[in-house]
């Protein structure tokens, strides 16, 4: 007697993960990206040039989160403590006193003014990765600007869907003159020379983050408009659109709980490549001095400062590869999101399972 063989359905996101994780490259970039992500999140706790926990005569402090002037340690000014001091490291270093500082004890915009080899300083000991030109310990200035690089493209990333899947849902949904007119207005604005109008705007007002993020955003949409365009112009004329016409349902509720979800692919498969390219826009617009403001991390402004000491060669050589790498793993990122949603891969691989 023979038994029938079951297998147990998959809902299509499970399957669409499965292809994913087959995906290697892609997968374990993910998974590097995430960890990196996180562990920057977290920078003041890796890299501060102020101690986590502070024993000292019987009393605890948390200088991380509270500033203490120098006489809290027996110093003579009631500025606030420089915690690379000799004099206060000596101080906690006695007996019956201790402090915990993080792993790399430099803050982004510490200055070590008892080094004693002139900057831009090779790496050492003391600075793993070197100093720049003003002194800053590199590694401290690599970790607080990729958390900057990666918060700002998720932040321009999400403008930009936001802004491309009401635009493209709007094309598309009306069609006819509504498309022709919208669609117009597109190539018009497509054919600006974004980098210009960048150079431009970030020349003409104060720098700022949240300029940076509009400015970007507002030329980012465009990509992931033309995909949702497609996508809302194939889905209208199916049966479950003119189903729900016919029963009467509101556009908004065909717009956004019929046809958008099936919409979301392509959207989806473009975030890696959006947020690469916000980057990229970020560090270049920092290379040219006119990005973020004077005193924020940025890896632009590193590599700016690694042209203009080419006999510092760590300083280019780590920049590029932190720039190089984070792009590197959001490109993997997103092909591997592309192969796991394509419905052409998903089809087979839902023939390979029934033959199974």
């Amino acid at each position: 007697m023979t038994e029938a063989v079951s297998h147990s359905p998959q809902s299509p996101a499970r399957r669409a993960w499965r292809r994913f994780r087959a995906h290697r490259p892609g997968y374990w970039s993910l998974l590097i990206f995430c960890v990196l992500f996180v562990l920057s999140l977290g920078a003041e706790l890796l890299s501060n040039d102020k101690p986590i926990i502070v024993r000292y005569a019987g009393h605890w402090y948390f200088p991380i989160f509270h500033v203490l002037p120098e006489t809290t340690f027996d110093g003579d000014f009631h500025t606030p403590t420089d915690y690379l001091d000799p004099f206060i490291r000596a101080q906690l270093a006695k007996p019956s006193n201790f402090a915990i500082f993080p792993p790399n004890p430099y803050h982004h915009d510490s200055i070590n003014y008892f080094a004693t080899d002139p900057n831009p300083a090779r790496p050492t000991r003391a600075n793993l990765l070197g100093t720049d030109d003003r002194g800053r310990d590199l590694l401290a200035c690599l970790l607080y600007g990729f958390r900057i690089s990666v918060l700002f493209a998720l932040v321009v990333t999400a403008l930009c869907a936001l802004m491309g899947i009401l635009y493209g849902a709007i094309q598309g949904f009306f069609a006819n003159w509504t498309d022709i007119a919208m669609e117009r207005f597109v190539e018009i604005w497509n054919s600006m020379p974004q980098l210009y109008m960048l150079i431009i705007f970030s020349a003409l007002f104060a720098p700022s983050i949240s300029l940076l993020v509009i400015i970007i955003a507002a030329f980012g949409w465009m990509s992931i408009a033309a995909y949702v365009r497609a996508e809302f112009l194939r889905n209208r004329t199916l049966d479950y659109v003119r189903a729900a016409r016919a029963l009467g349902q509101r556009r908004r509720v065909i717009i956004f709980r019929h046809i958008l979800p099936n919409a979301l692919t392509p959207i989806i498969t473009l975030i890696p490549f959006e947020m690469a390219g916000a980057i990229g826009a970020l560090t270049s617009l920092d290379f040219l001095g006119l990005g973020a403001p004077p005193g924020t991390p940025s890896l632009g402004e590193l590599l700016a400062q690694g042209k203009a000491n080419l006999d510092a060669w760590w300083i280019s050589l780590a920049t590029f590869t932190v720039l190089v790498g984070t792009l590197l793993l959001l490109t993997l990122i997103g092909d591997a999101l592309r192969d796991a949603l394509d419905p052409r891969k998903a089809i087979v691989t839902k023939a390979a399972g029934d033959a199974a």
